[in-house]
């Protein structure tokens, strides 16, 4: 048996219990014991475990197959293992590399840890050793995907409506509905007016599902510039366009595992449409400016505020996506469709806001007021009531004179005279003017994007937008 091969087996009893059945490693070494030792260590241990004599045979495998993490020798013969390493990072190789040498000194392992390795081991080594370096590297890789989540969700703007809250029919329902598709793998597809809570009923989709300790990575397809989003979504190696210094990975990436959110699905340009298709068929992904495919494991929840069927009729939807999307599609009930929930709502947002504010909570509206907010519309639905209760605190009581005025007041009879596309165009005009020209806040009130309605005013050549 060679040397840098031997283990004992007490190492062997006390590394028994290591094991990554999800993950994938290539083994690179021109010594056929080293890479006997490490297939045989590691097949039972790891979903995929390839090995390769060169560099020459790893790229061979690399085209055909992800790794997870390359057990690599310094010296190979043909490409060093060192030149092959500045290489791979050069092109986006995410995954982590332990490189491995019989002959090292300090210089080595520092100019290893330069090149971009996760951890340089020495030969000979006990199998334990090299165990625990596997161990970490992808203990890492989970904690990078969890911090990148967590500053997502700590920089998010705006505060978050938790729970789904509720008895009404609708909600009955919905929380009914959730919790059946939960648990399968299949797409769902959530369409509701803007502020009916669809990212509430995306987490709880994610919370209640198998997935639910891995990631939930939220994307706003509408607040991402068009020229951005495949990057964004799908990650870029270095160099791949104009400004693109450095590789980096894609929501995709981060959400390996676990439930990937694409709000403002609709907000997608068609060719975008085509390569998400593409990533949900194959579960498989390309980052921008690279030649390899990427395995995905992720879960698609999507949601729209438009109806998705009637945007596939007007051509500005792919139908085969929507059907793709739509393997589960549930509606989300607006606000006045369950003017019972107010109450409850309200009941659940006071405490939260007084705290946030730092001002004494409110008793609950009387019987009176609730009636005058049960016949509000409320266009701007959950969202909009938690507005109203945030005034409502400032202000130091609930008032019929803060209630949301209409913020257009158009005469019936006139309206008569006007087509569907007038109408909009007034109304989105009037909104406008009621925010002072600013687009973000009428977006807000309108129940769409600020690119929808820039969209809307470019058609229009309107000066005042």
């Amino acid at each position: 048996m060679q040397r840098d091969t031997l283990v004992h087996q007490d190492d062997a009893a006390r590394s028994g219990e290591l094991s990554w059945p999800d993950h994938s490693i290539l083994v690179v070494d021109d010594e056929e014991g080293m890479r006997s030792f490490l297939e045989r260590a590691l097949k039972s241990r790891c979903g995929l475990v390839e090995v390769a004599p060169d560099v020459e045979h790893a790229v061979r495998l690399m085209e055909r197959l992800h790794f997870d993490l390359l057990i690599l020798d310094i010296a190979l013969p043909g490409k060093s293992g060192m030149v092959w390493l500045h290489e791979l990072r050069e092109h986006g190789f995410a995954g982590d590399v332990i490189l491995i040498t019989a002959f090292a000194d300090l210089d080595s392992a520092i100019n290893a840890l330069r090149a971009g390795a996760s951890d340089f081991i020495l030969k000979p080594f006990r199998l334990d050793q090299i165990l625990n370096a596997i161990k970490n590297c992808f203990q890492r890789t989970r904690l990078v995907r969890e911090n990148f989540v967590l500053r997502r969700e700590l920089s998010a703007h705006g505060p978050s409506i938790d729970g789904l809250i509720g008895q009404s029919p609708p909600m009955q329902q919905l929380r009914q509905l959730l919790h059946r598709v939960a648990q399968m793998p299949s797409t769902v597809l959530l369409q509701g007016e803007s502020g009916t809570g669809k990212e509430v009923a995306a987490r709880a989709l994610h919370r209640m599902s198998p997935r639910a300790e891995r990631a939930f990575v939220p994307i706003n397809c509408a607040a991402i510039a068009s020229e951005l989003i495949e990057s964004e979504l799908f990650g870029h190696v270095r160099g791949a366009f104009t400004g693109a210094s450095e590789a980096r990975n894609g929501l995709f990436y981060y959400a390996h595992g676990g439930t990937l959110f694409l709000d403002e699905i609709s907000e997608l340009p068609l060719a975008m449409q085509t390569r998400l298709l593409r990533v949900i068929e194959e579960r498989k992904l390309r980052p921008v400016g690279s030649e390899r495919e990427v395995p995905v494991d992720v879960r698609i929840v999507a949601a729209s505020n438009r109806d998705l069927a009637a945007e596939v009729r007007a051509g500005r939807f792919r139908q085969d996506l929507y059907f793709r999307l739509a393997v589960v599609d549930v509606h989300i009930a607006p606000l006045r469709e369950r003017a019972e929930d107010l109450g409850e709502l309200m009941n659940h947002f006071l405490p939260q806001l007084s705290a946030r504010l730092g001002v004494a909570p409110l008793p609950l509206p009387n019987r009176a007021m609730l009636q005058q907010l049960a016949a509000y519309d409320w266009p701007g639905n959950v969202r909009e009531l938690r507005n109203f209760v945030e005034r409502s605190l400032i202000l130091g009581a609930f008032a019929a004179d803060s209630l949301p005025k209409p913020v257009d007041h158009m005469p019936a009879a006139e309206s008569l005279d006007l087509s569907l596309e007038a109408l909009e165009r007034r109304h989105i005009l009037a909104v406008l003017t009621a925010c002072a020209g600013n687009k973000t806040e009428a977006a807000r009130r309108l129940g769409v994007s600020r690119k929808t309605l820039e969209r809307k005013c470019a058609d229009w050549n309107e000066a005042s937008c």
